[in-house]
């Protein structure tokens, strides 16, 4: 039996139907992981060639404001290697994965409006502050000149991730597959494999890894009501706009944040604290979300 709260799902998944086969979702998963490979490599190679950052590993981490950018900005590729899978294992386009585009278009305003008034909100509610104080990263003037650029970046990053995890799989498996246990889980499983990093985070790791599932569960819900990527998108970028542009933790992607948190990933009696006022505040944006999209 459907469930009949994500009837809207049928919409972006009827076009897989007419070729749904297993071995077609693997070797587009392939074809992507070629494409975003390959593309890296010769981007990544340039930019070392050019001699504009002194180490790999400071542009690899995002370490200063153009760094960020590109490493966000690379992720058009996944974008790009979904369309390719799409169009030559099912003759479809990246616009049928987007959903109808007009209707994709007003959810994710609907969405980011909603999430923006609730977190101005939450802004002014006590408790104030957030603990330690935070480090300027960039000065107000410096960030306001990468602002724009930054915007663009971080939705090329967060709207290629949602047409990967919540659009190509999501849309193949549930073509393939009844039961949204494994078209919602499975990608949401990978998405947090994705963020798993214990060499960075090291004992917060998993718990880091068990937020990203969950958010890919909740972005997951969005679609399959909504019938468009657009309200997962919106959740995405105004997610990342906060932890990228706003306040972000110093050892990943830190160099566009205006401020940073006087503590890193790894740090097991702070950061955990901070995640599980995470897992509200995710619970609250989902909610939120959800109720735009009654409107």
């Amino acid at each position: 039996m459907r469930n009949s709260a994500y009837s809207a799902h049928e919409g972006l998944v009827r076009d897989g139907r007419a070729k749904p086969e297993f071995w077609r979702f693997l070797l587009g998963m392939a074809i992507v992981a070629i494409v975003v490979t390959g593309s890296n490599l010769v981007l990544f190679t340039s930019v070392a060639s050019l001699g504009s950052f002194e180490r790999a590993e400071d542009f690899l981490r995002g370490a200063t404001p153009m760094a960020v950018v590109i490493v966000l900005a690379s992720f058009g590729f996944t974008t790009l290697g979904v369309a390719l899978a799409a169009q030559q294992l099912q003759r479809r386009s990246l616009r049928s994965i987007l959903g109808p585009y007009s209707l994709a278009i007003t959810q994710f305003r609907r969405v980011f409006e909603a999430l923006l008034i609730v977190t101005l909100i939450i802004a002014v509610l006590p408790p104030y502050g957030l603990g330690q104080p935070l480090e300027q990263n960039l000065e107000f003037s410096h960030w306001l000149v990468f602002l724009p650029l930054a915007l663009g970046a971080v939705f090329i990053q967060t709207s290629a991730e949602e047409v990967l995890f919540r659009g190509y799989m999501q849309q193949c498996l549930a073509a393939r597959f009844r039961s949204p246990i494994i078209w919602m889980g499975v990608p949401s499983l990978l998405f947090a494999a994705g963020h798993y990093a214990p060499s960075i985070a090291g004992e917060n790791a998993m718990l880091i890894a068990v937020w990203s599932c969950v958010f890919g569960l909740c972005a997951a819900d969005l679609t399959a009501r909504a019938g468009t990527l657009g309200p997962a998108i919106a959740l995405h970028f105004f997610n990342n706009i906060v932890a990228l542009l706003f306040i972000s933790l110093p050892d990943s992607l830190s160099g566009l944040a205006l401020y940073l948190f006087p503590y890193d990933m790894s740090d097991t009696s702070v950061l955990r604290q901070l995640l599980y006022v995470d897992f509200a505040v995710m619970m609250i944006s989902w909610l939120t979300a959800r109720l735009a999209l009654r409107r």
